[in-house]
């Protein structure tokens, strides 16, 4: 599943610079997520950085976005060759 970020967010935007995929970006009131670049950090670290870094513990998996690992880690090698 993509993650996304509730709106307990506070804005402190610790998130953004941790995703590798720059799937996180300032939304109208509190930070977002692209589910299309999310790929929970598979096949860059083995956590999710941003929920690692998020102080206040708002970005769960997001649950209209269902995927697998394996989803992922294709979504992971397409935006990878895309960009490279």
């Amino acid at each position: 599943m993509a993650l996304m970020i509730t709106d307990e967010c506070i804005n402190c935007a610790v998130c953004e610079p941790e995703c590798p995929n720059g799937a996180i970006y300032e939304g109208e009131d509190i930070y977002e997520i692209d589910p299309n670049l999310c790929t929970e950090c598979v096949g860059h670290f083995d956590e999710p950085q941003c929920q690692q870094v998020c102080p206040v513990d708002c970005i769960p998996l997001d649950p209209d976005v269902p995927e697998s690992r394996e989803e992922l880690m294709v979504k992971y090698q397409a935006l990878t060759s895309a960009n490279g």
